[in-house]
């Protein structure tokens, strides 16, 4: 009862569903369905934010780099250790073209860098936006610490295309020393190694940024029934072209222009996702509360 007589509503207001992001927006596919497996009373899912766009931004990284180890530093994975290993098993054999040294450092400093993603993880993953901001930037500093050491290194990949290599000193030119091969290698594997931890703690569905054997398994095995099956769908279509992207885009650089060019737009990618996480993590949203 009110002082005028009236009657007050003490009831609290319902909590508000997360803000359904534009038509454009690729987060859109991530967007929690309205009252999707929520029971009477219980608080609407808080959705993913900024997340799904910059782990999208991660996984274009990965198709460049990969691009970069593939192609200019002798077939070592730095993302995907799965087919690492397979290789350190060719070149232990003596099969040519494959660089044992380079497989060790690139699974060493994958190894340390999910060592370091961890810890990342252990101390901030109770929050999102602080913990992707902590993990760009980790992965920007390692990133652009490989680029300085590759165009430092004077050597041919600095300022041709390893097709221009392979045309004029023969198709197994290198394209960095030995030694700069495996430090770059170490140093990329790093960077993935955290990013591989941060996108498995932040569990974002579909957006695992490194590896897409499960996503493409799913493409093929789950149903497609109902408007979220079409969504799912599509957000896992959307991971595989933006991986895709990257490693045309990538593949092209180290090709006619140089890997240096493929490093250099690995760390302008990270660097736009290193600000919009440092934005995310300025404004409180329920998103950041990781469940």
């Amino acid at each position: 009862m009110t002082s005028d007589g009236g009657t007050s509503d003490s009831t609290p207001a319902p909590p508000r569903p997360a803000a359904r992001p534009g038509r454009w927006r690729p987060a859109r596919l991530w967007h929690p369905a309205p009252d999707a497996g929520q029971r009477p009373g219980q608080a609407p899912a808080p959705g993913w934010g900024p997340l799904p766009e910059l782990l999208l931004g991660l996984t274009i990284v990965t198709g460049l780099v990969d691009a970069v180890s593939i192609l200019a530093l002798g077939r070592v994975f730095v993302a995907n250790m799965t087919g690492n290993v397979v290789f350190a098993g060719f070149a232990i054999v003596g099969a040519p073209g494959f660089s044992l040294s380079s497989s060790l450092f690139a699974l060493a400093g994958f190894l340390v860098g999910a060592v370091l993603g961890g810890m990342l993880a252990t101390r901030l993953g109770h929050d999102r936006a602080e913990h992707l901001r902590a993990v760009t930037a980790a992965e920007l500093l390692l990133v652009a610490i490989a680029l300085v050491i590759a165009a430092a290194s004077g050597d041919p990949a600095v300022s041709h295309g390893t097709q221009h290599l392979a045309a004029t000193h023969g198709a197994t030119a290198p394209a960095f020393s030995t030694a700069v091969t495996d430090v770059l290698a170490l140093l990329l594997a790093t960077a993935m190694g955290i990013q591989n931890a941060a996108a498995r703690k932040l569990a974002v569905p579909d957006l695992t940024t490194t590896v897409l054997t499960m996503t493409l398994t799913g493409i093929g095995a789950d149903p497609r029934t109902g408007r979220r099956g079409h969504v799912t769908l599509g957000r896992r279509l959307l991971a595989v072209a933006t991986m895709l992207g990257g490693a045309i885009l990538g593949g092209w650089l180290v090709l006619q222009v140089s890997a240096v060019a493929a490093v250099a737009l690995a760390v302008f990618v990270l660097l736009v996702t290193t600000v919009g996480a440092v934005a995310a993590a300025r404004a409180p949203a329920p998103w950041r509360a990781a469940g």
